[in-house]
């Protein structure tokens, strides 16, 4: 079940994001806007979600959370985007990776 939103997961809605991977659940998160589309089974479903909502394709990037470990990361085909400096599927900017790592500690506040 993909959720998309601007306020931080409830307990409720974690239990339905691991659905997918039970152990890990992606994410694409807006960092101008701030919102979170989480729980896909493929980035790029949560990636067309927020593009459909008006999202710019630049302000959108990919990774994820580790329940077990809770940790995050920063890995995903949809980073790939040379136009935008970054050439792997991890976030090379450290700008970007740091609003992303906040965004998720905000998002997954009840896991992290």
């Amino acid at each position: 079940m993909i959720i998309t939103k601007s306020e931080p997961f409830t307990k409720d809605e974690l239990i339905k994001l691991k659905e997918v991977f039970d152990v890990y659940i992606k994410t694409v998160i807006d960092i101008n806007k701030k919102v979170c589309s989480a729980g896909m089974d493929r980035h790029f479903e949560g990636e067309q979600m927020l593009l459909n909502q008006g999202s710019k394709q630049s302000d959108l990037w990919g990774g994820g959370v580790d329940l077990e470990t809770k940790s995050i990361d920063f890995n995903s085909f949809i980073n790939i985007r040379p136009n935008d400096n970054n050439t792997s599927n991890e976030i090379q900017d450290i700008e970007i990776r740091n609003k992303y790592g906040e965004l998720m500690s905000f998002f997954f506040q009840e896991v992290l």
